[in-house]
């Protein structure tokens, strides 16, 4: 591997895993990088899921255009039932379509190509339902339904964390109010549309989700992919995790995927090579427990914290683990991480190293906080988020301009405006932002989609369209 030499690499991973596994390891990182993507159960049907069934099978299913303009039956209000929606009872998978179907009005869907999805060299990530492990990577930037939401770009291993809060969501049930979570070091975002996705499927609209990030510049990151894969019940901080102090006993879980020296990296990102050092791992360690330690205080007893970096430094993983259980109080819960393909059991916790997993490198732990905390009455507004739920849109003078989030929510308002179909090349000119204008269409306010899912708003003042677009979101490359 180019930038660090082979016996520096082989010794990590014998640290890391052992002499022999590190072997089987080390063959792996002369291999390209891995690429996945997670799928949005919220706007997405499903038939174009691409993991509830065979690919024969998926690709005979309705299409979404049908299912927006067939009939809906009343929907169901049965008790909640493990794996099935707590609001309907429905399934998982069917809730969504059953939802979309119902509130959203019909919209023309031209045909299209089968997504990239469901071709039959992908296949499913194993630790997440609506992970997709892809043969080779797509031009996503010149994908609408990638600026509409419908999926999200992350490393499969770094699903894993995902999958462990699912499995640990169930002591939460009966608390009898929101669950409150939050993300920690939440940039760029993909472990926060991972929560927020499962909180929604397990809770319903009854939970809260903070994703925080100290840097502004990479927090203005994180707000615009939680806004286009738009889950109204996610808050954007950026704030020192020191402040969340105020918060005491506030969050029944924590999820802190901590900054680290970077090494399950090195195959994607040549710059975690090139700022690696072991000078690097100590002051990733040393920061890491500072981070941990002044974010504490805003768990409650009880509450769990889902510990993960990117890297195999025993320093900066299990020894980490165990500094907290012993210095901040808390029990490190038992999983059978070895039950999952590929993942090495580590002393505490579990290891995803490249050779073994086909994703990049991730280790993942959890603990329960056994000392006492106290109890706050603030709220998150204390914290003056960047992004507390969804902006509508604001008034100007006697006009009311809808905001793009709206248009991009998993809840958009197809009822209250028209909408249009845009064409694969028209759809990317409108998020280059470039003028775009189709004759016919009622004045005022538009809704633009692209294969029935909206990118955002468009004003037809008559002659031309005004596009909507935010500019700080627009495709910068020349189409």
């Amino acid at each position: 591997m180019e930038g660090i030499e082979d016996r520096v690499l082989m010794d990590i991973l014998s640290r890391a895993v052992g002499p022999e596994k590190a072997r089987v390891a080390f063959g792996a990182f002369s291999l390209p990088p891995s690429v996945s993507v997670r799928l949005n159960p919220f706007k997405l049907p499903s038939s174009q899921k691409g993991l509830m069934g065979s690919t024969a099978s998926l690709r005979s299913a309705p299409p979404l255009a049908s299912l927006r303009s067939a009939p809906v039956p009343p929907l169901p209000g049965s008790p909640p039932k493990e794996g099935r929606c707590p609001r309907w009872g429905l399934s998982l998978c069917d809730w969504g379509v059953e939802m979309l179907a119902a509130k959203l009005p019909r919209v023309a869907v031209v045909s299209s190509p089968k997504p990239f999805w469901e071709d039959e060299t992908c296949e499913k990530v194993p630790w997440s339902q609506y992970g997709v492990m892809l043969a080779e990577r797509p031009r996503f930037v010149m994908d609408p339904l990638f600026h509409a939401g419908c999926y999200y770009v992350q490393d499969s291993s770094a699903m894993i964390v995902g999958h462990i809060l699912r499995e640990h969501l169930t002591r939460f049930e009966a608390i009898g109010r929101p669950i409150r979570v939050l993300d920690l070091c939440a940039a760029p975002g993909g472990k926060t549309t991972d929560i927020s996705t499962s909180l929604r499927e397990r809770f319903g609209d009854s939970f809260q989700l903070v994703a925080n990030e100290v840097m502004r510049n990479r927090a203005s990151i994180l707000a615009d992919n939680v806004a286009i894969w738009g889950d109204p019940n996610v808050v954007v901080t950026s704030r020192d995790p020191k402040a969340f102090d105020v918060l005491e006993g506030y969050f029944d879980i924590i999820v802190a995927d901590v900054p680290c020296s970077g090494e399950g990296m090195f195959r994607k990102d040549p710059k975690a090579v090139e700022d690696w050092s072991p000078e690097a791992v100590e002051l990733c360690a040393a920061r890491q427990k500072r981070i941990l330690a002044d974010a504490w205080p805003s768990l409650r007893s009880g509450g769990l914290l889902i510990y993960s970096t990117c890297t195999f430094e025993e320093a900066e993983n299990d020894a980490n683990v165990d500094w907290m259980a012993k210095e901040l109080r808390a029990e490190i819960i038992d999983y059978e991480y070895s039950s999952l393909p590929g993942v090495i059991e580590t002393r505490t916790g579990g290891q995803l190293v490249p050779g073994f997993v086909k994703g990049e490198g991730q280790f993942v732990s959890i603990l329960e906080k056994i000392s006492p905390a106290g109890t706050t009455r603030q709220g998150i507004d204390i914290l003056k988020p960047l992004r507390n739920g969804l902006e509508k849109g604001i008034a100007k003078g006697r006009d009311f301009v809808p905001s793009s989030d709206w248009a991009l929510s998993i809840e958009p308002p197809l009822d209250k405006y028209p909408s249009v179909e845009l064409d694969k090349e028209t759809a990317l000119r409108y998020l280059h932002r470039d003028g775009i204008f189709i004759e016919g269409q009622p004045e005022g306010y538009l809704i633009v989609c692209h294969e029935g899912h909206p990118l955002g708003f468009v004003k037809n003042i008559g002659r031309r369209w005004n596009n909507l677009h935010p500019l700080e979101r627009r495709i910068r490359i020349d189409l």
